[in-house]
């Protein structure tokens, strides 16, 4: 019997970790009944995915199907595969669900992988894996970005991610720590975490509705080593907090979220800026991004580490130089307050508004889901293989909406809103 290994650490507390399970089906997902539900976790994680499937079958899941990835699995095919694998996805598992999305499963992926896991492993081979597996993806990936389904991605607190976070720590405290700030910004450290999070999406719909009534046609942002201007699409429609799919279910992609966003128009973006966090992408930290844009396109980009991973990024496809979204985050959030850095797009991208490079949602232009690809590229949508947000907001920055006309209305004020 190995039951011990699967136990959950005595440093998570089962309550909140149930009721993040509760929160996942509930307010992420809004599973509907005879839904099916495909599920991807790190095996570590296995404690939330038993709560999760329980919660998910007394909602009255159709069938719950969860696929488990394992540090030392994907470590092995670095060190023991030989080169041609690198080239190669699991493509058939992929097409496999494309068509579960095509007829309506719903979408959860837990997070808590090392974030550093390939920090020591050869770069090229992680990017020509990350780019055989993105295109495998794709089929797949497209129906999310379509939002044709309801979709979530949530986070457990693993040991092997938790000792990065806090390094200086005991592992049975670092485990407590990060489970403690994911059940905070999670919300499922409160009494009533549903009852919270439908007075939090109700916040940031009041964002969003004051944005999209402005019709905006382009933000400036101004701050140390930035000066930045972003033409939003034509018709860009707002998000934020809970949005309603293709399939008509109304759910909450990530858990936590404190942004609202939209598509920038990807040939109209101008000027330079300057990232205010570390990027943690595929186990290398990239810090201090400075890149400047000109009619829309990076021309230049530097980094203090890790730019040889960004340019390789930048490299990837044609789109991948061009802006997929921004997204507006006040400086006073409760993941900004954590001063935590989690190595983790999922909860750094909420400490800060960001800039995502790559691919753009089309559920954020207005009838997004009746517009044909020719129609977004069009109004100004990004295509591409990749989705990479990172952080250029502070308490330093501000943000002003620019109109047709040229008049300036403030948005942020010091990384507050206006």
């Amino acid at each position: 019997m190995t039951m011990h290994q699967t136990a959950t650490s005595p440093a998570i507390d089962p309550v909140k970790l149930d009721k993040l399970a509760q929160v996942a089906i509930r307010v992420g997902l809004n599973l509907q009944p005879g839904q099916d539900l495909f599920l991807t976790a790190p095996i570590a994680a296995l404690p939330l995915v038993r709560r999760i499937a329980e919660h998910a079958y007394r909602a009255g899941a159709g069938l719950v199907t969860p696929i488990f990835s394992d540090e030392e699995i994907t470590l092995a095919r670095y060190r023991f595969a030989p080169d041609e694998s690198f080239d190669r996805a699991a493509g058939w598992l992929y097409e496999g669900v494309a068509k579960a999305f095509a007829s309506n499963t719903a979408r959860l992926a837990v997070v808590g992988d090392n974030p550093m896991l390939l920090s020591g492993e050869d770069a090229a081979k992680v990017g020509r894996a990350s780019k055989a597996n993105s295109i495998a993806y794709r089929p797949a990936l497209e129906k999310i970005t379509g939002f044709d389904i309801n979709w979530n991605i949530l986070a457990y607190p693993s040991a092997s991610w938790a000792r990065q976070v806090f390094p200086g720590d005991a592992e049975e405290i670092a485990v407590a720590k990060l489970a403690d700030a994911i059940f905070a910004a999670s919300r499922v450290d409160l009494d009533d975490p549903i009852a919270a999070w439908t007075a939090h999406n109700a916040a940031l719909r009041h964002r969003r509705e004051w944005l999209n009534a402005q019709r905006f046609q382009a933000l400036r942002f101004r701050g140390p080593g930035t000066d930045l201007t972003v033409g939003l699409g034509d018709g860009h429609e707002w998000q934020g907090g809970s949005s309603t799919a293709r399939n008509g279910v109304t759910c909450n992609a990530n858990i936590p979220t404190e942004e609202v966003f939209t598509t920038p128009h990807a040939r109209r973006v101008q000027g330079h800026v300057s990232s205010t966090k570390p990027l943690s992408y595929q186990g290398t930290l990239i810090d201090n991004i400075a890149v400047r844009f000109e009619q829309g396109r990076i021309v230049e980009a530097k980094a203090t580490r890790g730019e040889e991973v960004l340019n390789k990024v930048l490299d990837t496809d044609e789109g991948s130089r061009r802006l997929g979204e921004v997204a507006l985050v006040p400086h006073s959030s409760p993941i900004s307050k954590s001063g935590l850095l989690f190595f983790n797009t999922l909860f750094d991208e909420n400490a800060a508004c960001h800039i995502a490079l790559g691919q753009c949602y089309s559920k954020c232009f207005i009838d997004g889901a009746k517009l044909t690809p020719e129609q977004i590229a069009e109004q100004g949508g990004n295509k591409s293989f990749i989705h990479i947000d990172w952080m250029i907001g502070s308490d330093q920055v501000d943000i002003d909406g620019l109109h047709t006309d040229g008049t300036a209305v403030p948005v942020f004020r010091q990384g507050e809103w206006a």
